[in-house]
């Protein structure tokens, strides 16, 4: 019996050595298995989607952003807008309503208006009473999705003022908001041997394109650098304006200015006493010297010689009329005033309007209906007067009309616009069934104006009443100056004979 209990003995230890064994090996299998799926889990948590502002996770600005197949970003423009430092309201700025087709964001500088299915974004300065607009393209037009304005990551990069980038590699998304931006290089332009950046609003947006306006020896001298300091334009002007639209730099010296640009080439002499940009498409500028306006384009060459008291109107006067540039009106006009008699040019300096005008729009009474009227958007028509009676002209500078209309004006009813003229007995006639009844085609769709169509029979029967008095007195005006002629050349030849 002994002999065979120590003959089972061994079996019993390789036994127990095989159970350890295995239970080690399954420690290390679950142990592996964990690391596996914590890897996988930071690995997942790494490559999600995450959005930074101004250094911070934001998961409400990432769960409004829309991805579409072709990887363009879109972010809705209102709902954004109270994390990038905006107020956001339906309407226009300057138009104010509750359509859900338009909106505007605005901070204490500036103002961005957006409108549905447009690619032109309309932005104002809001400070130094500033009131021509200016304007950006979109690389695509704001659209609605459920209800809301979108506008994609570029436009809300511009209309924002931001630095948004996507790192696709990281599946990152950096945005930085500019009042961010410059309080983060404030204490580095120190280093680079400057006192501070220029607190102007326009000048801050050059941070965007990692430039700097800096001044040094207390403030009195001007220069550009880049965000690591190294100089773009040389600290020597008295002060130097960012030009967003084109990248380059008002510059001024001895009280005269002229335009840099960012590779230190001298676009535009420094010449005159103050230069304004007055159309992005061709980089037109007005320019004042002694006193004196004219227009020059971006290399300096004069497109209207500079001899005229006044270019531009005063479009405060017209705010119902919605006139975004004052220089150059939607027409295509540049309205200019030279001593006592305005006329208007073209783009390329062609006179359209002769100097035969007393003025440019029409200023209404104290009266509680009739607003104060410039344009009638539909047509592209101006209201000019003439000898203090006034007439319609389109943009090819033809009157439409003689000077004969006693008052021009614009009524606003329901949101919607209305254009009247008075002439003789003939009051509130329509303008634009005026027009219609002249063979004058509308130009555009303006959706903040209309008709009067839907007024009531009568009164338009009465307007195509007017349209055909206006001409047909017109007509008799002529004849009757014909007739005038005639009998005094009679009574000369009488004379004579």
């Amino acid at each position: 019996m002994n002999l065979i209990d120590e003959s089972f003995e061994p079996k019993k230890v390789d036994n127990s050595k095989k159970i350890a064994r295995m239970i080690l090996i399954i420690i290390a299998i679950l142990i592996i298995a964990i690391i596996g799926i914590f890897i996988a889990i930071v690995y997942i948590q790494d490559s999600t989607l995450k959005l930074y502002v101004n250094g911070n996770i934001n998961e409400k600005v990432k769960g409004m952003m829309i991805v579409e197949s072709d990887g363009k970003i879109y972010l809705p423009i209102k709902e954004v807008s109270q994390y990038l430092g905006y107020e956001s309201f339906n309407g226009e700025y300057t138009d104010k309503s509750e359509t859900a087709s338009k909106c505007y964001i605005q901070n204490e500088d500036e103002v961005a208006n957006f409108a549905l299915n447009s690619n032109k974004v309309y932005k104002l300065q809001t400070t130094n009473n500033i009131t021509n607009y200016d304007y950006f393209y979109a690389d695509r037009p704001v659209k609605a999705i459920n209800g809301k304005l979108y506008a994609t990551s570029e436009t809300i990069e511009k209309a924002f003022n931001i630095s948004f980038t996507y790192e696709a590699e990281n599946n990152r998304v950096y945005i930085y908001t500019m009042p961010y931006l410059i309080d983060a290089y404030a204490s580095k332009v120190l280093d680079y041997g400057y006192e501070e950046i220029d607190e102007n609003f326009v000048n801050k947006k050059t941070v965007l394109n990692d430039m700097l306006i800096v001044n040094k020896n207390q403030k009195k001298i001007y220069g550009v650098i880049d965000t690591k300091g190294n100089t773009i334009i040389e600290p020597k002007y008295d002060y130097i304006q960012y030009l967003p639209n084109s990248g380059d730099f008002l510059v001024k010296s001895n009280n005269k200015v002229g335009i840099i640009s960012a590779k230190r080439e001298t676009k535009v002499q420094i010449l005159y006493d103050s230069l304004e940009l007055i159309d992005n498409d061709t980089g037109l500028y007005l320019a004042k010297r002694d006193n004196k306006y004219g227009v020059i384009d971006s290399k300096g060459n004069i497109k209207i010689y500079i001899e005229y008291d006044e270019i531009g109107i005063d479009n405060t006067k017209f705010e119902q009329n919605d006139i975004k540039n004052k220089y150059l009106l939607d027409n295509g006009m540049i309205p200019a005033r030279k001593d006592k008699m305005w006329g208007a040019f073209d783009k390329n300096g062609k006179t359209i309007l002769n100097f035969e005008y007393d003025s440019f729009g029409y200023i209404a009474p104290n009266n509680k209906d009739a607003i104060n009227l410039l344009m009638i958007p539909e047509y592209n028509v101006m209201v000019a007067c003439k000898d203090k009676k006034y007439t319609l002209v389109n943009s090819e500078g033809r009157e439409l009309c003689f000077p004969v209309l006693d008052d021009v004006y614009m009524t606003i009813s329901a949101g919607n616009k209305y254009y009247y003229m008075n002439h003789n007995n003939f009051e509130g006639a329509s303008v634009t069934e005026f027009l219609d009844s002249q063979g004058v085609k509308p130009s555009k769709n303006n959706s903040s104006s209309t008709s009067n169509n839907t007024k009531e029979e009568n009164i338009i029967e009465e307007n195509n009443i007017e349209s055909e008095n206006i001409v047909n007195e017109n007509n008799t005006d002529e004849n009757e100056s014909s007739e005038v002629s005639n009998e005094n050349n009679s009574s000369e030849e009488n004379e004579n004979n």
